[in-house]
């Protein structure tokens, strides 16, 4: 079938949007229709050059929401008419990762992915028969995809698909930082450094754990009244002196749970100086550039303090993104707020632009229908 979609032709330069060809999903494969995607950092990352993996011709976007149109060979778990959320972190439930409660990172298909291809090798993309490739094995800049169905999770007919889009990336990765990776304990005080969509997910997160107190520092007003609306009870103007006023408010020690939210190493050095001495955690969910390392006091971590990393929140995503969109329609957490402009696939470009001025916290691309 012949689709619309946005393609990276070269790298720093604009998105090209035109016809492809798309073949039909073979066995383990689904033809999903895109209803809405989220234009998330890592698509505008990958499209700068920035990022060392990155391939072309690609059609990117991995923040999508669709309904299932056909279904290849051997699937069971989705056919025609189901509600999806796309997966860029897959769940086969099969391999020692996804058998073991402590990591999300499912290796069933990972390096295949990563070169931008379906599990089999191949594309399903193609222009004039040379092959275009699969981003994140996802591709969602597109009126149609074709992915491995453990990279999709069934969701609930009832959400609407704009909003359950920003479970695919954004919002379960911060939502799972707090939730998940680092287990919020009621009664605790937490600090979210950055109130982008990840981090005013984790805002999101700590409050549903119960935390007592959340503290969200970031630059911008606007974004920190987003994180009071989503349960901060303390929003801070970011400055040198934030971790240390951090200190101050707590008697010493440091918040219980920290969260860093920029992919700014120096950021990420705040976070841990600003958790708990004894058992504070800090718990890093940015992406920061190739080749930046944090430089970290060992005396921090002698003294009781505890790092770790976050890849999609640790979401196992077929189990566990769909309980997260159940939530969100019993009005526990609040999605439309992050919406900061709906706009069609035409304006893919424009999306990045409004990314780069800091104008709002998500662009969706929609696709029309539902």
């Amino acid at each position: 079938m012949e689709i619309r979609a946005a393609v990276l032709e070269e790298f720093a330069r604009p998105l090209t949007v035109h016809e492809l060809d798309l073949a039909e999903p073979r066995a383990g494969e689904v033809l999903v229709r895109l209803v809405a995607c989220g234009v998330c950092h890592t698509d505008m990352y990958t499209a700068s050059g920035a990022d060392p993996s990155g391939y072309s011709p690609a059609v990117l976007g991995h923040e999508g929401a669709g309904v299932v149109e056909a279904v290849g060979e051997g699937v069971g778990t989705v056919a025609a008419g189901d509600h999806v959320v796309t997966l860029f972190s897959p769940q086969c439930r099969e391999c020692i990762h996804c058998r073991d409660p402590r990591t999300n990172l499912c290796l069933a298909i990972r390096e295949q992915q990563n070169k931008g291809y379906l599990p089999d090798g191949t594309t399903r993309l193609s222009r004039g028969g040379e092959p275009v490739r699969h981003f994140m094995g996802t591709s969602t800049f597109a009126e149609y995809t074709v992915m491995p169905e453990i990279a999709l999770a069934r969701v609930d007919r009832e959400a609407q698909l704009d909003r359950a889009c920003l479970f695919a990336c954004g919002l379960s990765t911060g939502l799972g930082a707090a939730m998940f990776t680092a287990a919020v304990q009621p009664g605790s005080t937490c600090a979210v450094f950055g109130a982008g969509m990840v981090g005013l997910g984790a805002v999101a997160g700590c409050r549903l754990q119960g935390a007592e107190r959340v503290i969200c520092i970031d630059l911008s007003p606007q974004r920190l009244e987003l994180a009071r609306g989503q349960g901060a009870t303390d929003c801070w103007s970011a400055d040198e002196h934030s971790v240390e006023r951090l200190l101050d408010e707590t008697g010493g020690f440091g918040a219980d749970y920290t969260f860093e939210a920029t992919g700014l190493v120096s950021v990420m050095r705040e976070a841990v100086e600003a958790a708990r001495m004894g058992w504070g955690v800090c718990t890093i969910a940015g992406v920061a550039g190739k080749g930046e390392t944090v430089d970290i006091v060992p005396r921090l971590l002698i003294t009781g303090r505890r790092v770790r990393g976050s890849s999609f929140g640790g979401l196992k995503g077929r189990d566990q993104v769909p309980q997260l969109v159940e939530r969100h329609l019993r009005g526990e957490i609040d999605v439309e707020p992050f919406i900061s402009h709906r706009m069609g696939l035409d304006d893919v470009n424009r999306a990045f632009e409004l990314m780069e001025a800091h104008d709002g916290i998500r662009s969706v691309l929609m696709f029309g229908g539902g």
